[in-house]
């Protein structure tokens, strides 16, 4: 073979090459221009994602509702607030004032200068005395549980007879009496101890002292001597 021959054949590889390599080269510039852009795509995504118009109105109607809820929360918790400070003072003020009125209210108690007690003779039972306590003063005033009575020289103070005691203590408003039984000895003189006496005190919580005239010729008492708790009827003193 020549050399002519053998540039020849080189030259017409050389040009096939060439030419393969450019027809490649065009199919990719086709298949690049063909495909979408990056661009273009996240544009596309996004609008396909995106709310719709009748979405965003929705969103922005559910945000106001929720802005209103919290302002009406917060309306609601400062008014509860308010109104349960201004009702617990005026509840405790009230407190104050009921007590104090009570206790100024209460009455005190009685003393000899504010009472006058006679003692007489019971038609019946035998042997019984009635004690009667009038409030001579110009204010209501309790008296003892019970007189505190003092025969002659005794140096002690008879029983009480506990079933005659009264729910409350006999309290007497101005002009108003007090009763109370004495049994003054047993019915047959079957008691110790008997004596004639002719002097009655009757010593009050304050210290101060009553004294009670006994009728004519005083009275004969022994160790069956008790008294009743004060009363509010001269019956009730006479039942025990």
């Amino acid at each position: 073979m020549s050399a002519r021959t053998t540039r020849t054949r080189l030259f017409a590889a050389a040009t096939v090459a060439l030419a393969a390599l450019s027809l490649t080269a065009c199919e990719g510039d086709g298949l690049n221009t063909g495909s979408p852009k990056p661009a273009s795509s996240s544009a596309s995504a996004d609008e396909s994602t995106g709310p719709s118009d009748d979405a965003k109105d929705d969103t922005a109607s559910a945000g106001s509702s929720g802005s209103a809820g919290k302002d009406d929360a917060s309306g609601s918790g400062t008014g509860s607030g308010s109104g349960e400070g201004s009702g617990s003072g005026k509840n405790t003020g009230g407190d104050k004032e009921s007590n104090s009125g009570s206790d100024s209210d209460l009455p005190g108690k009685c003393s000899a200068s504010d009472v006058r007690i006679t003692a007489k003779n019971a038609p019946r039972p035998i042997n019984h005395l009635l004690l009667t306590a009038t409030n001579t003063g110009s204010k209501t005033c309790t008296l003892p549980q019970y007189p505190a009575a003092r025969f002659g020289e005794a140096q002690s103070v008879p029983p009480v007879a506990e079933s005659s005691k009264p729910q409350s203590l006999t309290t007497l408003a101005s002009g108003e009496s007090g009763y109370a039984g004495v049994r003054l000895s047993s019915g047959d003189g079957s008691a110790e101890g008997g004596r004639e006496v002719s002097t009655l005190t009757i010593p009050f919580e304050d210290g101060s002292i009553a004294r009670a005239e006994l009728p004519s010729g005083g009275v004969h008492v022994d160790n069956d001597l008790t008294v009743t708790y004060w009363q509010t009827s001269a019956a009730n003193a006479l039942e025990y």
